[in-house]
């Protein structure tokens, strides 16, 4: 697990979206890993950003292959004029 740093800036929502925004295939347990937080969680996070349609999962094999949509809206009124895709370019993913 990454170390234990206090408050952050982004949401793990955020960490799990950058995560998948640089490895569209990547596991579970490699995101987890990464943000700090349990394979449970992070199968949650991506649940909501499905349900969101910020995210679309795709079965390849037995591995899951995931689509962020860079043109969907952010959520919370004060970001909500910016698109995921601005998100994830400001960041560097």
């Amino acid at each position: 697990m990454a170390e234990k740093v206090g408050w952050t800036f982004l949401s793990n929502h955020g960490h799990v979206l950058l995560c998948l925004a640089r490895d569209p295939d990547a596991r579970l347990r490699d995101i987890a890993a990464q943000v700090g937080i349990t394979e449970r969680t992070v199968f949650g996070i991506i649940g909501d950003m499905v349900s969101a349609g910020v995210v679309e999962q795709t079965k390849v094999g037995r591995r899951n292959r995931y689509t962020v949509h860079r043109e969907h809206q952010l959520r919370h009124p004060v970001e909500q004029h910016h698109t995921v895709g601005e998100l994830i370019d400001s960041i560097g993913a």
